[in-house]
């Protein structure tokens, strides 16, 4: 499979990603599909996992409907929880090594979130999710995934989306001839509004020089590919933005 470029890697996985073809929850296959590419790629790298929990909670959205802001995002942080606790669940079952730490402690369930051991985890080859967000409201899981691939100087951010094969200077599901990058720069995602993640995020990745890799959780075998270094998605760094041509 030649040379893997990375020690060490955080996968970003979106709540909705565990969603797979359902409309709410957590799908049972797509979450073991995932699992099972969290394993292979920890056979080659060292995988940290932040989860999200749009699945079955969002903080901003029940925010507009009256509720305060910092409880609705203490009840996004909980929703994370359950995420990551099936996703701890189908890695077990697939015969993967796992640990989840959560940012608010919640010892019953998991470890709280400590650096030094989430390293130590990963040095041994284990998964680790990281749960519950950064642990404090009005702070999104694509800030958590920055802030915690910084934490732990990880060599690359893969962000899985659900059903989007990359950045698009459109919205593909609206406009057919939408065009994706291949290759993104970290200023024009934020000055363009792009969506690849929110600008915090993309402002801690840019300031330290953390390169994004966005790809389809769906793709065939995408996390390992991501992971191994192949070229899919969009790459957002320091490199000019790079068009592709849009599809026929």
């Amino acid at each position: 499979m030649g040379e893997v470029p990375y020690k060490r890697i955080l996968l970003k996985v979106s709540g909705e990603a565990l969603m797979g073809p359902a409309a709410f929850g957590i799908d049972p296959a797509t979450v073991n599909s995932i699992a099972t590419q969290i394993k292979a790629a920890c056979d080659l790298v060292q995988v940290a996992v932040v989860v999200g929990g749009g699945n079955f909670w969002r903080g901003a959205t029940a925010s507009h409907t009256g509720m305060d802001r910092a409880t609705a995002d203490y009840a996004g942080m909980l929703a994370t929880v359950i995420s990551g606790l099936a996703l701890q669940d189908a890695i077990e079952h697939v015969g993967g090594d796992v640990r989840m730490q959560t940012a608010i402690p919640i010892q019953q369930v998991a470890e709280p979130y400590i650096r030094r051991r989430a390293i130590r985890h990963l040095e041994k080859h284990r998964v680790v999710i990281f749960a519950a967000g950064t642990g404090n409201p009005y702070m999104t899981t694509d800030t958590a995934a920055a802030l915690r691939a910084i934490e732990i100087d990880a060599d690359v951010l893969l962000v899985a989306k659900n059903r989007v094969d990359g950045v698009y200077d459109a919205d593909p599901r609206k406009q057919p001839g939408a065009r994706r990058f291949s290759r993104l720069s970290y200023m024009d995602a934020l000055s363009r509004r792009l969506q690849v993640m929110d600008s915090t995020a993309l402002s801690l990745c840019m300031e330290n020089e953390l390169p994004i890799v966005v790809f389809d959780v769906a793709s065939p075998n995408g996390i390992v590919d991501a992971a191994r270094g192949v070229e899919i998605g969009t790459r957002v760094g320091s490199d000019a933005s790079l068009l592709e041509p849009a599809k026929a």
